[in-house]
């Protein structure tokens, strides 16, 4: 006997016991739109079913390689299941309870909804003496990530340890798929996919049967849920339709787990210098917030680099420490050296010491300065060591840093002034809340000790500023600043001679002084169609207490060496770079801004001027450094400076800077900087400029740096890029190369040059290899193609 309902006669009949209903009805879990239900507490189940068939479909969802995701996130959150007790909704065409057979049969385009998942199906049968749950024809399942799950025919039993399905087809957000002939889950935790298939690719719209571009097959796909494991069996790997790969058994983590211990996918190495061979990481998870990477790798040539690295996040922070170390089976360049050992550790951290502190450090301990460049550990272009621990706070109007820095340089014609401690550099700010004289009213300190190595020079000192300024603006836009600052230095140096008169001045020195001036502008506002223009004259005018020249030297310049006066320090009121050296006398520095700002986003900024020494001494005219006597400001009439910005829209940005003699208008100083988009051209080009003379330099110095990239169709591109010196006619490095890149996949072949010569590390020529799999991570390599090294040292180890 049964109770049926038609959607399409709307006649209800009933042979046996059955609830008849219009319309919505809930009866336990189990919510029903047009059709009959009986008293049926395995609804309970159907909709159980639901969150297990989300379970089995995505168990290969992301074959991905765990542990290399586990070394770029250490935490990662699991979000808890939905709740297993929401209502269910069931619509079909044709709902029965079949008392005699004790089962409720779904009939004809049956849709369920429960926990933001949709089943459809052609017909859906709940067995209640069996506890099973079939669903055939055309079965479909979306998940709330908008996941769809195809299958034939899916059957599970009541308390779901065993299922079945058949002709499993699941397509991810993403566009990626995964299909099984069958799908049978047992024990309640392991689900086995036969003739398994993977693949991220899209279906190719015009030929659908044609092979994805890539794709993982399987004869047998294992889901643990226990042990959150999948293995493969009789896998192989396709590229374009056809098997290159094969591997009889390989397992590896689930998508729930983010971390495991396991090998990483290993780098060979090949180099005329290191010889041939293999870099073979191992990660082992041993906390959810610490973990180690080791990574030996022996080399031909001198033997085994051992590699580690440790990496530990606290709650207020984290921080890790990087080994690297060998013992030299051999080395050319000195054979008394034979057998020695060379290493390194790095080591970097941050942490919030409460809500308005950070601690910190960055520092790089080595056996020599050639060691990380030699074994490609650093960039092969590095020129300097720099190490820190700093110390930052800031709170409302107070800000306070204190920064202990190592310097060293890495080149063989360093002096020894290039290695120095700094412990440490401090600096502290304070605005004041009320204005002071109706303006704004700071006062700063800065405080530094240094020392160096082998009798050098060593130096204390802490200054001291208070500066004031106000801005009026009058009722025609005249727009007038005026400022005022105090400024004390104590020094205490040793080991320091006075370059002007060679002698050695007391180790303790006190300089003062008091600055005062105003700033001018008028802005001249006009409007077109299509832009705002503003004209803008600037005049400021700076007078500076007197100072003796030995004052200025009779300190070491430790902090303001360089200086590249352009149109971004013309108005500055002092220009130096540090507090070693200051401006002195009378000056004052007058410009003219133009600036459009289109109304569609354009803009264009550009700006003239020049900047004149009225009295006094002239600070930049009495180092002999030639960064500052050769700056462009060391006459009282200073070189002229220009600078033109223009950004008409997305696709060009453009920057010059420029430098001008003031007797002959000749080109002291050029720098451009610009990158575009031209249709399918990407592109950057930078151009730099010094004559000699006008820069205390031997000779004129002249590079360019061209980069681009050059997209040939949807998925191949070209690119390449080249830094030249111009006077040297010299290639400094370069590179080209071709890459692939599509939705599942992508490939770049490169070749690179690069000219730096220093004790071991020798000019280089290598191939670079590097490519994608979607989900499976990143592969990548390097092999010289010369009688030189194998890598210009990218690496970020």
């Amino acid at each position: 006997m049964a109770c049926t309902y038609s959607r399409d006669t709307r006649q209800h009949n009933t042979r046996s016991e059955g609830v008849p209903f219009r319309g919505l009805m809930s009866f336990k879990n189990l919510h029903i739109v047009r059709g009959c239900v009986g008293v049926s507490y395995g609804a309970v189940a159907m909709a159980t079913a639901l969150a297990v068939l989300v379970v089995v479909a995505t168990g290969v969802s992301a074959p991905i390689a765990q542990a290399q995701e586990a070394e770029n996130k250490l935490v990662e959150k699991i979000v808890p299941e939905g709740n297993q007790a929401a209502p269910m909704l069931i619509q079909a065409d044709d709902l029965i309870y079949d008392n005699k057979n004790n089962r409720v049969v779904a009939r004809g385009n049956v849709e369920i909804y429960y926990n933001d998942h949709t089943l459809l199906a052609d017909n859906v049968i709940y067995d209640r003496g069996a506890n099973k749950l079939l669903a055939d024809g055309n079965v479909r399942i979306k998940q709330p990530d908008g996941s769809l799950v195809k299958a034939q025919r899916i059957v599970l039993t009541e308390d779901f340890k065993q299922g079945f399905i058949r002709s499993l087809q699941v397509v991810t957000t993403d566009e990626t798929r995964i299909g099984a002939s069958e799908a049978i889950r047992r024990d309640g935790n392991v689900t086995e996919f036969k003739n398994g298939v993977f693949t991220p690719c899209k279906v190719c719209e015009d030929n659908p049967e044609k092979a994805p571009l890539w794709r993982i097959k399987a004869k047998r796909v294992i889901h643990n849920k226990n042990e959150k494991t999948i293995s493969y069996e009789d896998a192989t790997f396709d590229l374009f339709g056809q098997s290159i790969a094969y591997v009889p058994y390989f397992k590896h983590p689930d998508p729930t787990v983010k971390r495991q211990s396991g090998f990483l996918m290993p780098r060979p190495i090949y180099s005329k210098e290191l010889g041939v061979g293999v870099e073979t990481p191992y990660f082992f998870n041993l906390a959810p917030n610490y973990d180690f990477t080791f990574s030996p790798s022996y080399m031909s040539e001198k033997g085994a680099l051992l590699k580690g690295t440790w990496r530990h996040r606290l709650k207020n922070g984290k921080y890790r420490i990087k080994l690297a170390g060998i013992s030299e089976s051999d080395r050319e360049a000195d054979s008394a050296s034979d057998d020695r050992f060379r290493g390194s550790i790095v080591s970097d951290g941050e942490f919030a010491l409460g809500s308005h502190w950070d601690f910190g450090w960055d520092v790089t301990f080595e056996s020599d300065d050639t060691f990380r460049r030699y074994y490609k550990l650093d960039n092969i272009k590095r020129e300097d060591r720099v190490s820190q621990i700093y110390l930052v706070g800031q709170k409302g109007r107070n800000y306070y840093s204190a920064k202990a820095y190592k310097f060293g340089g890495l080149l063989s014609d360093d002096t020894t002034d290039a290695d120095s401690t700094v412990h440490p550099v401090t600096d502290y700010n304070y605005i004041f809340a009320n204005p002071i004289i109706g303006g704004e009213l700071s006062f700063n300190t800065n405080s530094i000790s240094l020392t160096r190595d082998n009798n050098g020079v060593d130096s204390s000192r802490f200054s001291a500023n208070l500066q004031w300024r106000r801005q009026f603006i009058d009722g025609i836009g005249q727009v007038i600043t005026p400022f005022a600052k105090l400024r004390g230095d104590v020094y205490d140096s040793s080991n320091y001679v006075n370059p002007d008169t060679g002698l050695a001045p007391d180790d303790y020195q006190t300089r003062g002084l008091a600055t005062g001036g105003v700033e001018y502008r008028l802005p001249f506002v006009a409007h077109t169609k299509g832009a705002s223009h503003v004209i803008e004259p600037i005049a400021q005018f700076i007078a500076r207490t007197e100072m003796d020249q030995n004052d200025q030297l009779n300190v070491a310049n430790e902090d303001s060496r360089s200086l590249v006066f352009d149109d971004t320090l013309l108005f500055d009121i002092d220009k130096f770079s540090g507090y070693d050296r200051i401006e002195t006398g009378i000056r004052t520095n007058v410009g003219l801004q133009y600036t459009l700002q289109a109304y569609s986003g354009g803009y264009l900024r550009a700006i003239f001027g020049q900047s004149f020494h009225l009295d006094g001494d002239n600070a930049y005219a009495l180092d002999n450094n030639s960064a500052i006597n050769k700056s462009g400001l060391e006459r009282d009439e200073s070189d002229y400076v220009a600078g033109l910005y223009l950004e008409p829209n997305s696709n060009l940005t453009f920057v010059a800077q420029s430098r001008f003699d003031d007797d002959n208008f000749e080109l002291n100083r050029q720098d451009v900087y610009s990158k575009f988009v031209l249709g399918p051209l990407t592109g950057r080009l930078n151009y730099a400029y010094l004559r000699a003379d006008a820069n205390g330099l031997a000779v004129d110095e002249q590079e360019i740096l061209a980069a681009g990239n050059l997209k040939l169709t949807q998925y191949w591109s070209l690119f390449g890029g080249i830094r030249y010196d111009i006077e040297e006619e010299q290639r400094l490095s370069d590179f080209v190369g071709l890459k692939y890149s599509d939705e599942c996949f992508s490939l770049s072949v490169s070749y690179n040059e690069t000219f730096i010569d220093d004790r071991d590390v020798e000019p280089d020529q290598s191939v670079r290899v590097y490519f994608t799999l979607k989900h499976l991570g990143g592969y990548g390599t390097q092999t010289d193609v010369g009688n030189i090294n194998a890598s210009s040292g990218n690496s970020s180890y």
